[in-house]
């Protein structure tokens, strides 16, 4: 069963917005075996800071959020808003 054979009328059209060779990778990737797709779902990035130690402990959530604060970048998202 292809994509398009699983969409209803009103995803159809929205899929029309969609170029063909989109859902042909699509297709192709949704026929792999679920392994070889978890394998390939998951690319990791290197984070500075967090990545440098096997791992880090804190006594308080206060200390943990601290240490965010003092040590990572900002674009890591652990900033307090």
């Amino acid at each position: 069963m292809s994509v398009r054979d699983a969409l209803t009328k009103e995803q159809v059209n929205r899929a029309a917005d969609i170029p063909p060779e989109w859902l042909e990778e699509f297709e192709a990737a949704a026929r792999r075996p679920l392994a070889l797709r978890m394998r390939y779902a998951f690319i990791h990035t290197y984070k500075p800071v967090l990545d440098d130690a096997t791992y880090r402990s804190f006594e308080t959530m206060e200390e943990y959020r601290r240490w965010c604060e003092k040590n990572l970048p900002m674009w890591l998202g652990y900033a307090r808003l």
